[in-house]
């Protein structure tokens, strides 16, 4: 790995989440195995740099450099969800730059076909040889981050990560510990990619 990277490998990423339309003790759950680079989640993806696939004893994975290697789905799966759990299994390595965006999920205007300033992401904060866990939502009502620098975890292991909206709260979570909360009311987001 060459320094000033970081590498990222996705295992699976999994959204329980509801419906606008949909009464409350319904559900969906739509899991992405990254494990490949033509598909995720059943949809063709567009390729950025190099990312690869690697096989370890536990399975295939993609690994990410951190910089500019990227997969592009033509799918965003929260679109349409008043609430939701967006879950990812991922391993950030040493030598990563301080801040990395690695997973982002975008409206796109159905008019237009552009993205809007709408969007999901996941981001870390790496201090020494550690990090933290940035969430962000923006919409056209909320513009909310969830980052305590003060929670911190080693690089270099495994960790699954949420951001949780119960129609009120936002929340996110590293290893199912709470890293921050804010209170928040927000439209679901409209089709578009990740």
């Amino acid at each position: 790995m060459q320094p000033g990277r970081i590498l990222l490998l996705l295992l699976a990423t999994v959204f329980i989440s509801r419906p606008v339309a949909t009464l409350p003790e319904t559900q969906r759950t739509t899991v992405w195995t990254f494990d490949r680079l033509d598909k995720i989640g059943g949809y063709p993806t567009a390729v950025v740099g190099h990312p690869k696939v690697v096989t370890t004893p536990s399975g295939k994975y993609v690994e990410f450099n951190g910089v500019d290697d990227a997969l592009f789905v033509e799918n965003h799966p929260l679109a349409g969800m008043s609430t939701f759990t967006f879950e990812a299994l991922f391993r950030p390595d040493r030598d990563g730059a301080a801040e990395q965006r690695w997973f982002h999920l975008a409206e796109r205007d159905p008019k237009t076909g552009k993205d809007t300033d709408t969007r999901f992401l996941f981001e870390i904060r790496v201090i020494g040889d550690q990090w933290c866990l940035d969430t962000f939502v923006h919409t056209p009502q909320v513009n909310q981050t969830l980052i305590d620098r003060n929670l911190l975890w080693p690089l270099g292991s495994w960790y699954r990560v949420a951001m949780v909206y119960d129609g009120t709260e936002f929340r996110s979570y590293v290893n199912g510990v709470l890293q921050g909360k804010a209170s928040v009311r927000f439209e679901p987001e409209g089709p578009g990619h990740s």
